[in-house]
């Protein structure tokens, strides 16, 4: 087996998290201690996305964190990469940190599983091998009984676990609700179709064809146990977030006041930074900036109906959502995904009601600042509030259905946390 790639940058720790928000105590205790001892007084806090190991985790760590010290050659800054047990569907291209994966990748979509996505699922779901093999096995024999869809979609509910909804709801509506999805609720045909239309509208007509009637729909059951497994990596970074780091933050608040901490977060590590704010406790003044590249969470989190209302407060200074218009992961797939209400809505309302912060920035938050990239580099970044940042400028490349989703690795987006958090002038 390949050894994990190394973060180069200097100093650099690991905060292991589990699914609960529990901290492997030996890392954390170093990470306290050596911060300290190092003199570090500005810390960068990393939280990844969907990558499912360390390696794959680490590659990101390694390239994000590569311009920081040119461009800050004089500050004394630290570095900590967030573990915790999530995945992605290994068929995936992301691009710029995964060094594997072909920028050619054909968009067809998938409709097995392979062995990397198998294994990830186990990985991620414990004890869930059997459901997982059923699952594997309907999609690919594509069997023609409708009843068929039936049985998937109860295995998929089973293997994601809808009775567990706490820390899954970005808005009061949700919260209220206290339900899943309605793609783990509705009839599972339909929503399989619901899919395939999402895929198609993603890509090229001319490049990507599906077939018709119940083959059509198979390709969307792919597409729905990817969007199911998402909806349970969602939910778990809430807990993570509010259960794990926020007083891991806490605890180095008292332990080492004059650290100040600057928060990024990639996709759903967007939403576990954003709820650790939830989780930080009230006497904590060290987190100095907070950055949200592509957030995979709603648009609204932040605001009067938002389940993080009045946290950003909780920030010494900004909290920044960079957002693209390529990311068609969050511009198609999420708001049809996220969709909690059994109605008729087209694509556009989809969009407005259930939106991803990642595809267009916050929204509906009073005294909000939204600007280009090229504009916050110029002028420099708010001192507080919340500010939106149109980063599709540099976030704009990758295959569908993901688009320019994991495109981060860019020093522009860099020198926004540089900036974010008065590292650099």
């Amino acid at each position: 087996m390949a050894a994990a790639p190394e973060v180069r940058v200097r100093p650099y720790w690991e905060l292991m998290l589990d699914a609960d928000g529990d901290p492997e105590s030996g890392r954390r205790d170093r990470l306290l201690r050596e911060v300290r001892e190092r003199g570090v007084r500005d810390l960068v806090v990393f939280a990844h996305g969907w990558n499912n190991d360390r390696s794959m985790a680490t590659r990101l760590y390694d390239l994000f964190f590569a311009p920081f010290p040119s461009l800050a050659p004089d500050a004394h800054l630290g570095y900590v990469g967030v573990l915790w047990p999530s995945m992605r569907f290994t068929d995936e291209h992301i691009p710029d940190f995964d060094p594997s994966a072909v920028a050619a990748r054909p968009v067809t979509p998938r409709t097995t599983l392979d062995q990397g996505t198998r294994h990830a699922l186990g990985a991620t779901f414990p004890h869930s091998a059997t459901v997982v093999d059923h699952l594997a096995k309907l999609l690919e024999q594509q069997p023609e009984r409708r009843e068929a869809f039936d049985e998937f979609g109860g295995l998929v509910r089973q293997l994601v676990g809808i009775r567990a909804v706490a820390f899954g709801a970005d808005t009061t509506e949700e919260e209220s609700a206290n339900t899943a999805p309605a793609m783990l609720q509705e009839n599972t045909r339909d929503i399989c179709l619901r899919f395939a239309d999402a895929l198609e509208a993603t890509a090229d007509a001319a490049a990507l064809r599906l077939p018709g009637g119940l083959s059509r729909a198979w390709k969307g059951g792919h597409e729905l146990l990817r969007q199911a497994t998402y909806f349970a990596m969602k939910r778990r970074a809430g807990r993570v977030g509010q259960k794990g780091l926020g007083p891991v933050l806490g605890r180095l608040a008292a332990e080492a006041p004059d650290v100040r901490v600057h928060l990024v977060g990639h996709s759903f590590g967007a939403r576990l930074v954003s709820f650790a704010l939830a989780g930080l406790p009230d006497t904590a003044r060290n987190v100095r900036s907070v950055t949200l590249l592509q957030g995979a969470f709603s648009h609204y989190a932040f605001a009067e109906r938002g389940a993080l209302k009045g946290r950003q407060r909780r920030i010494q200074g900004p909290l920044v959502a960079c957002y693209s218009r390529f990311d068609t992961a969050l511009g198609t797939m999420y708001p049809l995904a996220s969709r909690l209400a059994g109605d008729d809505a087209g694509a556009l309302d989809l969009g407005v009601r259930w939106g991803a912060l990642g595809f267009d920035g916050i929204q509906d938050v009073p005294g909000s600042v939204r600007s280009t990239l090229a504009g916050v580099l110029r002028d420099g970044v708010p001192h507080a509030g919340c500010v939106s940042v149109d980063a599709a400028s540099v976030v704009r490349h990758g295959p569908p259905p993901s688009g320019a989703h994991s495109d981060i690795c860019h020093e522009e987006l860099a020198r926004i946390v540089l900036g974010a958090g008065r590292v650099t002038p």
